[in-house]
């Protein structure tokens, strides 16, 4: 398969910067799957699993959280507001997140704003437990 150079750069500086076979990635309309000469193309970035096809085919799994894709003249970037790859997920800390995003939630009281950061706070732990394979059976 033909691979393409990705470059991935966050908040945090650049995550990867290498050539890929592919990737695939959750947008604000879907999922999209990018592969050697794809047409130029930009979108804004959802919240789910990256997963990155590397040259050798071997594939790593990233939470992707927010940003945008770009593909211009066979070069892809992604500038991800939040990117973690997989094995880095500190999984116990996740997982307390997404422990005390649902005791919020749980709370009757809880006025619309406070319900959607800590639905969001949920979504985004959810997202990281997800990438890591470490999801809990009620999930």
């Amino acid at each position: 398969m033909s691979s393409y150079h990705l470059q991935v750069v966050s908040m945090d500086g650049l995550d990867f910067d290498g050539e890929v076979q592919k990737l695939l990635l959750r947008t604000i309309d879907g999922d999209v799957e990018i592969l050697a000469r794809h047409t130029d193309y930009c979108t804004a970035i959802g919240m789910g699993t990256a997963r990155v096809t590397m040259e050798d085919g071997t594939e790593r799994k990233a939470a992707c959280i927010g940003g945008m894709l770009s593909v211009l003249k066979g070069e892809v970037r992604v500038f991800p507001t939040t990117w973690e790859w997989s094995e880095d997920i500190d999984i116990e800390r996740a997982k307390a997140a997404k422990a005390k995003a649902e005791e919020r939630l749980s709370d009757q009281l809880l006025d619309k704003e406070a319900r959607v950061r800590a639905e969001a706070k949920l979504y985004r732990a959810l997202v990281r437990l997800g990438s890591t394979g470490h999801q809990d059976r009620e999930l």
